[in-house]
């Protein structure tokens, strides 16, 4: 169950630890139910609070060495997974184990992604800002939606590192809270050595590559939308309710947000035969059940 960053803080909603562990509490409640009749692994986006933590460390740092990326998506997973763990705890039964892991994943650093910057990061800005910030601060921006946020490089997850403890956590009956924001960029460096990158994995992939490796027989993108649209706003908008996934390859979708789902439920179905679906967090029962979303299969 990847849960995706606006289905865990609103669109325009402010970055506030109330804000967040009200989405928290509720996507909790939709949860539930799945947890108590289903192994369950939960992922999660962290892209506003991942920029949130890099503007805080550049404001109080005592020198001009920004926190890295790395050790930034480590603190965020920490965060959100205890939130998430805690509401979670408060809606399932006492006896049901709970554990979040922290998880490294490895990238190539001879990835192309390092060269172009894609993923978006941090608070959403109107486009003056975003130009004034991105000169100031060294930024790649672009446009998300009608506002601007700043990118950085998002290469594709080669590895997970905590793949085995997640498995025996499962086994002992736990849900698995990991892979937070996509995992925490590592690579290995030319004399062997492990080390963080300067990069955010996108959670949807990572969760896709976490699903194939655990040998799920569902992966759930859940967002803050009822599913994947052609022409979406557009007069002829529709949602695709199922399809193959030959028949999503060529669809033409923004690659940070909707097209990152399509490509990593497209993945994760050819490679193990599995249904994947995306929707709506709300109508989360449904879509495990198959009546929601649009549905991914063979």
């Amino acid at each position: 169950m990847a849960l995706g960053g606006n289905a865990l803080l609103r669109r325009g909603e402010p970055i506030t630890p109330a804000a967040q562990r009200a989405n928290i509490r509720k996507a909790a409640r939709s949860l539930a139910p799945i947890a108590n009749e289903h192994e369950l692994v939960v992922t999660h986006g962290n892209g506003p609070q991942v920029g949130l933590l890099a503007l805080q460390s550049i404001a109080f740092s005592e020198s001009s060495e920004p926190t890295p990326l790395d050790v930034l998506g480590a603190e965020s997973e920490g965060m959100i997974g205890y939130v998430i763990e805690q509401e979670l705890g408060n809606v399932l039964p006492f006896e049901k184990p709970l554990a979040t892991i922290l998880t490294m994943v490895e990238v190539d650093p001879d990835d192309p992604a390092f060269a172009h910057p894609t993923k978006p990061i941090g608070p959403i800005y109107e486009e003056a800002e975003a130009r004034r910030l991105s000169k100031e601060k060294g930024w790649s921006i672009a446009p998300d939606g009608p506002h601007w946020r700043r990118v950085v490089p998002s290469p594709s997850p080669k590895r997970i590192f905590e793949i085995r403890p997640i498995r025996w956590l499962l086994e002992k009956g736990s849900v698995v809270i990991c892979a937070g924001g996509g995992g925490i960029p590592t690579m290995y460096m030319p004399d062997g050595t492990l080390a963080g990158a300067e990069v955010v994995i996108d959670k949807d992939r990572a969760s896709a590559l976490l699903a194939k490796d655990l040998d799920a027989d569902l992966l759930v993108l859940a967002t803050d939308v009822n599913g994947v649209y052609l022409d979406w706003g557009g007069p002829s908008e529709r949602m695709i309710e199922e399809a193959k996934p030959s028949e999503l390859a060529d669809l033409d979708l923004p690659p940070g947000s909707m097209g990152a789902k399509v490509e990593a439920a497209r993945a994760f179905t050819e490679a193990t035969g599995c249904r994947s679906v995306i929707g709506c967090l709300d109508e989360v029962s449904a879509l495990v059940a198959g009546t929601a979303g649009t549905r991914i299969a063979l």
